[in-house]
């Protein structure tokens, strides 16, 4: 506007404008339907809807174009609005305010065939009201703030766009209020201030985007998107990626735990809830993405996939250091990362996360892998990760992952590795009922088709509390190489592999475990151990442990070894007899070839058993101990039939001996006529059954009866002894 010559431009926001600039608003549609009163009206190119630009004026009145059929692109610049403008039920070509200050927009079942825009600084104190408007362009809201009074900033209930909603760098305050919008394209609210603390800073219910969700950094400035309130978005249907990536989420502040509600399952302070919303592409929280409350994607579905690297979800109100030592680590009130039942058809990326509370997992499907390393997941006290049932078709990478709480992955369904390497667990959760410590990790039943990895990386697989793997099926190995089990003091179950079915199982750990370890009906083609692990604090149930062969074989000389293994099993045992240990330890060495070995450990199992017998029988005690030492000393408990043999020559040798230097017996029959042969008859008083004709014939009378009376039980005894020893040779051959 010129005046005498001179450019007059208005603050469109100053609340005194010039009198200058003051024009009715009537006369904006007076002098677009009336060309020879002077109008504004042009057309920026032929064959377009003409243009009515209006510029540096404070409009009074209103602007009424209430259903009105208004063929014109309006163009606002540099504009004040004394009343909100009325486009209700009206049909434009187009409608823009550029750099304008307005008091709300009223466009409810507004059709534009082109953009409708607020953008370059225009800022609305109201609503601005698109409910059920059909826009054939975009909804531009770029660099605009809109500040609302008692409703939403933006009322934009099934809005219809062909093109995209554009908002990069817009400030509200108060609610964005879009549920059941039908978008063409993106959704762009890079670098948006979205405040409304109270309730919902972003409400998307049901919407359906044809193309990306953006709450990003915006690209120019680098600017975050901000969020003061909850960004709700449940039953959302976005065709492409869903992004928050850099971020910032605080949650609403108008909800009180003071009254919980009665769902269990209900996230009170959540920043973000987007249940059962399907997202074709992915969803991006990285890159410096931070929420201070839940992030809840419940029943949902991802196409691509979920990313968290380098993200922080801290519900510790701050208080969370996120490393070893004081301050933090919870238990907190509210769940983190909440995505029960969630299918995603990627990958899960969460790399260097910090995340301060419990995470979720149950009955969550992963179709590629998931990566946790070098994560940290606090919830101390309680679980940090809830995940029964959670099946991934790839790795479960978690190498360097630092939790406080407990892991709990019952059930889980993992197609390849569970990678745990350099991991540490500490300050596990406690059941409700009675307070006793949970697992700091529960694989109760999981199937993992490759390697369950609990080994040593950069530093030592660290675990302060049981690591459960009941009923565990593992595909190939079940690693505990250099790891460290139950740390800190504990008398409890620090291994518990009740039932695991694996094919090697390694257990050569870097220190002594620290409590108990149960290897009951456990199954295994290969061990791997060390002395170690044998030294733990507390005892080894060895209950129907079966391995076929030892990682590294026993040398058929290696007697020393055999020795050493022996002292293992009864510090494992706690000196208490078992026999299942000793017949498996001999059943692998018999199977390896391995027979002198295997026999060698059959006699200590017999020998632990009369020690057992002998401690449970106070009278009978002496007696039972002097028969172990002669079975032993005599015949190995009938396991050295060599031994048996060469004490039956000995006898032969002393009875020959014996009744060689006493008188000649008498015969029993006067009648026979018999040469006397000492060797002979103490051949047929030691081998029963065989009669050689001597002992029947021969009258022996003082100590020689005694003496003939000890060779024929010690010949019983001796000659069954060779005979069942000769007896297990001809079957094993």
């Amino acid at each position: 506007m010129t005046k005498g010559g001179e450019s007059r431009v208005l603050d469109p926001h100053d609340p005194l404008p010039p009198a200058w600039a003051v024009l009715a608003a009537a006369e904006v549609i007076y002098r677009a339907v009336e060309p020879d009163t002077g109008s504004v009206l042009r057309r920026r190119r032929p064959a377009t809807a003409p243009v009515v630009t209006v510029s540096d004026r404070f409009l009074t009145g209103l602007l009424d174009l209430r259903a009105v059929e208004f063929p014109f692109l309006l163009e606002f610049v540099r504009c004040r609005f004394e009343e909100a403008p009325d486009l209700r039920q009206s049909r434009l070509a187009g409608v823009e305010f550029r750099d304008c200050a307005l008091p709300g927009l009223h466009g409810r079942n507004l059709h534009s065939d082109n953009d409708v825009q607020l953008v370059a600084g225009t800022v609305v104190h109201g609503t601005v009201d698109l409910a059920d408007g059909d826009i054939q362009g975009s909804l531009v809201l770029r660099n605009s703030t809109l500040i609302s009074g008692k409703g939403p900033a933006l009322h934009a209930d099934r809005l219809q766009l062909a093109g995209a909603l554009l908002a990069a760098n817009m400030a509200a305050e108060g609610e964005i209020r879009i549920p059941g919008l039908r978008s063409g394209g993106n959704v762009n609210f890079a670098g948006a201030l979205l405040d409304n603390p109270k309730g919902f800073s972003l409400n998307g219910n049901g919407v359906q985007i044809g193309g990306n969700l953006q709450l990003t950094p915006d690209p120019a400035s680098g600017v975050a998107f901000r969020s003061f309130g909850q960004v709700f978005l449940p039953s959302a249907r976005i065709d492409s990626d869903f992004s928050l990536r850099g971020a910032r989420l605080s949650p609403r502040t108008h909800h009180s735990r003071s009254a919980p509600p009665d769902d269990p399952f209900f996230d009170p302070n959540a920043t973000l809830v987007a249940d059962r919303s399907t997202v074709d592409g992915n969803v991006n929280m990285d890159r410096g993405f931070a929420s201070s409350g839940t992030i809840r994607i419940v029943n949902a579905t991802i196409g691509g996939a979920l990313r968290l690297a380098h993200s922080t979800i801290d519900v510790s109100g701050g208080h969370e250091t996120f490393v070893q030592g004081p301050g933090g680590h919870g238990p907190y009130a509210d769940r983190s990362l909440h995505l029960d039942g969630t299918e995603v058809r990627g990958g899960i990326d969460a790399r260097d996360a910090r995340i301060a509370g419990q995470v979720r997992f149950v009955d969550m499907r992963v179709q590629s892998s998931v990566l946790l390393d070098r994560a940290v997941i606090a919830n101390g006290g309680g679980d940090a990760i809830e995940g029964r049932r959670f099946a991934v078709s790839g790795n479960l990478d978690a190498r360097a992952l630092l939790v406080f709480g407990s892991m709990l992955l019952s059930g889980a369904k993992i197609g390849a590795n569970l990678d745990l390497r350099g991991s540490t667990l500490l300050e596990p959760g406690s059941y409700v009922r009675d307070k006793s410590t949970k697992p700091g990790l529960n694989l109760r039943g999981a199937q993992i088709g490759r390697d369950l990895v609990c080994a040593d990386g950069d530093e030592p697989f660290t675990a302060q509390g049981e690591i459960r793997l009941r009923r565990a099926e593992v595909g190939r190995e079940t690693n505990f190489h250099g790891a460290r089990l139950g740390i800190g003091p504990t008398a409890g179950v620090v291994l518990n592999a009740f039932g695991v079915q694996t094919q090697e199982l390694r257990l050569d750990v870097v220190a002594a475990p620290q409590g108990q370890i149960d290897l009951r009906h456990v199954r295994c083609a290969s061990l791997a151990d060390n002395e170690d692990f044998w030294r733990a604090h507390g005892r080894i149930d060895l209950e129907d442990f079966r391995y076929d062969s030892l990682a590294v074989p026993i040398a058929l000389d290696d007697d020393e070894q055999i020795t050493r293994r022996l002292t293992w099993l009864r510090h494992a045992m706690r000196d208490v007899y078992r026999p299942g240990p000793y017949d498996q330890f001999s059943a692998m060495l018999r199977a390896s070839g391995n027979e002198e070995h295997a026999s060698t450990v059959l006699v200590e199992k017999q020998r632990r058993r009369y020690v057992a017998l002998a401690d449970g029988a106070r009278i009978t005690g002496p007696g039972i101990h002097a028969w172990s030492w002669l079975q032993r000393s005599m015949v190995g408990y009938g396991y050295r039939p060599t031994r048996a043999l060469a004490w039956l020559v000995a006898c032969l040798v002393i009875g020959t001996v014996w009744f060689s230097i006493m008188p000649e017996p008498s015969e029993t029959n006067s009648d026979d006529n018999l040469v006397w042969n000492p060797l002979l008859y103490t051949l047929d008083l030691l081998i029963p059954i065989v009669d050689f004709g001597h002992k029947n014939k021969w009258t022996v009378g003082g100590v020689g009866q005694w003496i003939s009376a000890g060779l024929i039980a010690g010949g019983w005894i001796l000659a069954t002894t060779v005979a069942a020893g000769l007896g297990r040779m001809l079957r094993r051959g």
